[in-house]
C-alpha cells in the first residue's frame, strides 16, 4: 500500500505494525566546521514499531569491538564510522520494502542521502538505499493531521514539553556538537536513543487520537473526538443496538 496522507498511515501502521521501523541518528556538526566536508555519522537507533525492540549502531560501542581508545577515536574514526555504517546497512539490506519513519531526514545535509553519501566517502560502494516511498517523515504527518501550527519551532523539542516533557538525555543539535568535540559519544547516543523512543511514543499517540499539539480549530478536535475510546465505545454501543433491532424485527416476522 503506498501512504500519502496520515490517514493512510495511520489505517496501514494500525493493520500492519510490524512492517514499520522508527530511525534517527546523530552526527557531527550540519555546518562547515568540521575536518570532513560532510558529517561524521555518530549513531544511530532502530526501534521496530510491533515490538518496540531497539538496535543501535553507535561510536562508542563499535570503537571497543576496534580496541579503540577514547582518546584515539578521532584519530581512527575512519575505520569506526566505517563498521558504524556497514552493521547499518546489513540490517538494513532485508528491510528495504519495509516502511521506515524518520524525523526530518530529507536530503544529503541531513538523511538518508547523508547516510549513503558517508558510505561512499569511506570506500564503501554497496549501500542499499531504502526506496523514496518507503520513507515517511513523522513531522509531514503530523502537520497533514494537525496542520503546520502543530508546535511552535523547533518542533520536536515543543512536542515533548506538551506530552510529559523533555527526555533527561535528550540534546539539542548544538550540545550534540559540543558532546563530540567533548568525546562524549556515550552521551550523544544516549540522545539519539531517547528521540527514537519519543518517535515511537508520538506515533502510538496519535493513533489513539492521544497526541496534544499547539494546534487549534473545529477539525482537530473531531479528529480527536472520532479516535477516542468513548467514541468506539459509542460506535459499539450502536452496532450492538442494530444487530438487536435486526434480530427482533426478524422474530416478529418469523412469528
Amino acid at each position: 500500500m503506498s501512504i500519502y496522507n496520515s490517514r493512510d498511515f495511520i489505517t496501514e501502521i494500525k493493520k500492519n505494525p510490524e512492517n514499520f521501523y522508527i530511525i534517527h541518528y546523530s552526527c557531527q556538526s550540519l555546518y562547515d566546521d568540521n575536518e570532513a566536508l560532510s558529517p561524521r555519522i555518530t549513531s544511530i537507533a532502530i526501534t521496530h514499531f510491533a515490538t518496540e525492540q531497539t538496535l543501535s549502531f553507535s561510536t562508542h560501542s563499535i570503537a571497543e569491538e576496534l580496541h579503540i581508545g577514547r582518546d584515539a577515536v578521532r584519530d581512527r574514526f575512519d575505520e569506526v564510522e566505517r563498521k558504524l555504517l556497514r552493521d547499518f546497512y546489513a540490517f538494513v539490506r532485508d528491510r528495504r520494502d519495509k516502511y521506515w519513519i524518520h524525523w526530518n531526514m530529507r536530503n544529503l545535509t541531513y538523511g538518508f542521502e547523508h547516510l549513503e553519501h558517508r558510505f561512499r566517502v569511506l570506500g564503501e560502494v554497496d549501500s542499499p538505499v531504502i526506496p523514496v516511498e518507503r520513507r515517511l517523515n513523522l513531522n509531514d504527518l503530523l502537520s497533514d493531521r494537525y496542520g503546520n501550527d502543530y508546535a511552535k519551532h523547533p518542533k520536536m523539542r515543543s512536542l515533548m514539553e506538551l506530552n510529559g516533557g523533555i527526555h533527561r538525555h535528550f540534546l539539542t543539535g548544538e550540545e550534540e556538537v559540543q558532546a563530540f568535540r567533548n568525546h562524549e559519544f556515550i552521551r550523544m547516543h544516549n540522545s539519539t536513543l531517547s528521540k527514537v523512543g519519543f518517535l515511537s511514543s508520538t506515533i502510538k499517540k496519535l493513533i489513539s487520537g492521544k497526541l496534544r499539539t499547539a494546534s487549534r480549530g473545529i477539525g482537530v478536535m473531531l479528529d480527536r473526538i472520532f479516535e477516542s475510546r468513548a467514541a468506539k465505545a459509542v460506535g459499539l454501543g450502536g452496532t450492538a443496538i442494530s444487530i438487536c433491532v435486526g434480530a427482533w424485527q426478524t422474530y416478529l416476522w418469523l412469528k
